[in-house]
């Protein structure tokens, strides 16, 4: 016993912990920032100030929330731009209000996505090859609507599983999609070339105090802006029928990474699915075997639903298509537009059935609430659970949970 103690003690030296942090819940979430930015080099301009309100209130919204891990989705990428590094030296490591503290984030990752990268092929149909539409994940630019993330742990970069070139057609049960009574959307040579992650899909193992987490981040193509064939809402569906097969114990053989390597997650692995999956469980255009298939799935924990009352009050203000969900607006993620698509839940942190999850919510403050105002930067929200490592003792956790 005296051994192992003494083990844990020096780890937490060398993580820079004290000893007490292996007795906290580890706070994992994604966040959509929408930086919608439609010029390559406009990320880095805006990084460089400390001034950038958008990039303010992004990092009001972290250092209130605090969490450990976090994906923030729609971040450009850009090769050999420290883009993480300008984030936290202008914006994160100045507390944002009075009452808060600074946030550090030692660790990140980021990679190509297939957003903005031309494929050759005309895959919107319009005739054209040099369209965002033609892009392996629809964009202006490489890099746009890239993904972020960042982490209090060491993560294991070594081993680190992408899945950017993955051919959809490679995914087992996937068609081609085709309008009811037409031929397929996309001839033969086409749809064997065509990726299924629009931005890709990643594998990314933290080496927390609780264990290694496998974080499995995506971002899903909306399901809209398509015609009958609905190639863009079988696409998400898709998207995010991948991380059930990597997942599901007894599949994944056919998923092979941009290594070369194939099979899915190992069954005793931790994991948290998290990102900006853009489908709603009960509202929205998502078509069924998406993330309705993860909602019932038994390998998954649903002890924890995020919730907010900001979504509840929102929903009941803006009514609108709000008033035809079916959906709890409690659980809504994504503040839309009120006369066609509504709010929806679309944004996610799942972890499986094996772990345990002491909490969880959206940071969507109500009116008199802290940072009621500053949320609106982006059309989404900050969506967080809270993994019990093994050992939990809540009496020594002295985490404060925002709104």
């Amino acid at each position: 016993m005296t051994r192992r103690i003494s083990i844990i003690v020096l780890l937490s030296g060398l993580l820079g912990l004290s000893p007490d942090a292996f007795s906290e819940a580890l706070r994992v979430a994604t966040f959509n920032v929408a930086m919608g930015l439609d010029r390559q080099g406009a990320l880095a301009e805006r990084l460089s100030t400390g001034e950038d309100p958008g990039l303010r209130a992004m990092a009001e919204v972290l250092q209130r929330v605090r969490p450990d891990i976090v994906l923030v989705n729609e971040f450009d990428y850009a090769a050999f731009t420290p883009a993480a590094q300008r984030l936290s030296k202008h914006y994160l490591a100045r507390a944002q209000k009075p009452e808060l503290e600074p946030i550090d984030y030692p660790y990140h990752y980021t990679a190509p996505v297939n957003t903005g990268v031309g494929s050759g092929l005309d895959l919107d149909g319009d005739g054209q090859l040099n369209g965002p539409g033609d892009a392996w994940g629809f964009g202006r630019f490489p890099g746009q609507y890239g993904m972020l993330l960042l982490s209090r742990w060491p993560i294991d970069t070594e081993t680190v599983r992408t899945f950017q070139n993955f051919r959809w057609s490679q995914l087992p049960g996937s068609e081609p999609p085709a309008a009811p009574g037409e031929p397929a959307f996309y001839d033969d040579a086409t749809w064997a070339a065509l990726r299924l992650s629009s931005k890709s899909h990643w594998d990314i193992p933290v080496q927390t105090p609780a264990g290694t987490v496998h974080v499995l981040a995506s971002h899903p193509t909306p399901p809209v802006f398509d015609g009958p064939e609905d190639r863009n809402g079988l696409r998400n569906r898709d998207e995010i029928r991948f991380w059930a097969e990597y997942i599901e114990p007894g599949q994944g053989a056919a998923l092979v990474d941009d290594q070369g390597v194939a099979g899915g997650l190992p069954v005793d692995a931790t994991w948290v699915m998290l990102g900006d999956l853009n489908a709603d469980p009960l509202d929205g255009e998502s078509p069924p075997g998406g993330i309705d298939r993860f909602m019932s799935a038994d390998w998954v924990n649903h002890d924890c639903t995020p919730a907010s009352a900001g979504g509840v009050d929102a929903a009941e203000r803006q009514a609108g298509a709000n008033a035809r969900h079916r959906g709890d607006p409690a659980h809504d993620t994504a503040d839309f537009d009120d006369r066609h698509a509504g709010n929806l839940r679309v944004d996610y942190v799942l972890t499986g059935s094996a772990s345990r999850v002491r909490d969880c919510g959206v940071f969507w403050p109500a009116p008199g609430e802290p940072s009621h105002n500053i949320v609106e930067f982006s059309d989404h929200r900050l969506v967080w659970i809270d993994l019990e490592p093994a050992g939990y003792n809540p009496a020594t956790d002295n985490r404060v949970t925002e709104p």
